[in-house]
């Protein structure tokens, strides 16, 4: 491995391979000119520090890139706020601690917007973490991914470690959860119009107001601009990650049902949380150093559902 370029013939472990953002970086990184190593919940807990330590001792990857993680909408969050909160602590604290003890190079670390203030100013940059209260329906998760961020900042300052982190606005894509009692907003919107438009277009019931504004960027753009940052950025603040525009929830309801050939109603169900009012990052620090992400909502919407109906034909 080069010290211009830490993915040239570099080992490079993905945390969290099968899940969406994982799988991805594992789609972009077979470009690369690096060995990937993946592995299965099955294979390896990733809660469980002597597990991990012992694994990274025997197998010592010169590049970490941390997408493990325990995630969900706000059904989810709310229900289990427990699980979110030990689980994602755990994985982040095991996987960074062993990377430092083992002498990897080059670490990133994937947070999440929700991490910023419910009602940090729009759009939000890099300095808005920790300036106000959070969104109390992600908060548990929150939290979680402050403290892998603070934790990346800490051993960068104590150790000298190479460790990154990364701000994805709402992401979407092949590899997305489209169980119904766990799914973000984007991928619940396609399996309900799905469902929906099998059953005869039957209505199809959003939660909240649908005024909600989000940022959506497809999960591939999020995997290369992951490996352009670990080949490009090496300092504390977590950049944010997105496409520097968004979208309200009713609007991209409208898109997916069009895409899909859904031609039935949308009911808003105003007795349910909207979440946060707005999340649009500013991205104005990624532009700089030279990555844009390039996938419209639309073209991401039409390839989640491709994939979407080949995981249907395939069941």
């Amino acid at each position: 491995m080069t010290s211009d370029d830490p993915l040239k013939g570099a080992r490079v472990w993905v945390a969290g391979d099968r899940g969406m953002v994982g799988s991805a970086l594992m789609r972009r990184l077979a470009d690369e000119d690096c060995e990937t190593i993946g592995l299965s919940r099955g294979e390896l807990d990733l809660r469980r520090q002597a597990e991990v330590e012992q694994w990274m001792e025997a197998t010592r990857p010169d590049v970490v890139f941390v997408a493990a993680a325990r995630v969900g909408g706000i059904l989810a969050n709310d229900s289990q706020p427990a699980d979110f909160l030990y689980d994602n602590l755990v994985i982040e604290a095991n996987v960074i601690n062993s990377a430092y003890r083992v002498g990897v190079r080059k670490l990133v670390f994937l947070a999440s917007s929700c991490i910023y203030p419910k009602l940090a100013d729009q759009p939000i940059g890099e300095d808005a973490l920790l300036t106000g209260p959070l969104e109390p329906t992600n908060e548990w998760y929150a939290v979680a991914k402050i403290a892998g961020v603070k934790l990346c900042q800490a051993y960068r300052r104590q150790h000298g470690c190479d460790f990154i982190s990364a701000m994805p606005s709402n992401l979407f894509g092949p590899g997305d959860n489209f169980d119904l009692q766990t799914s973000h907003m984007a991928a619940a919107l396609i399996r309900k119009c799905h469902d929906a438009k099998i059953a005869g277009n039957s209505p199809v019931t959003i939660w909240g107001t649908g005024k909600p504004r989000r940022e959506l960027l497809y999960v591939d753009d999020a995997a290369d601009a992951l490996v352009f940052l670990a080949r490009n950025y090496s300092g504390e603040v977590c950049l944010n990650v997105g496409v520097g525009d968004d979208i309200s929830i009713a609007d991209y309801a409208a898109l997916v049902g069009d895409v899909i050939g859904f031609r039935g109603e949308f009911v808003f169900d105003g007795t349910k949380p909207d979440g946060t009012p707005r999340k649009l990052l500013d991205v104005s620090r990624l532009d700089r150093l030279g990555w844009r992400a390039t996938t419209p909502v639309r073209e991401g919407i039409e390839k989640t559902y491709a994939w979407f109906l080949e995981q249907q034909a395939a069941a």
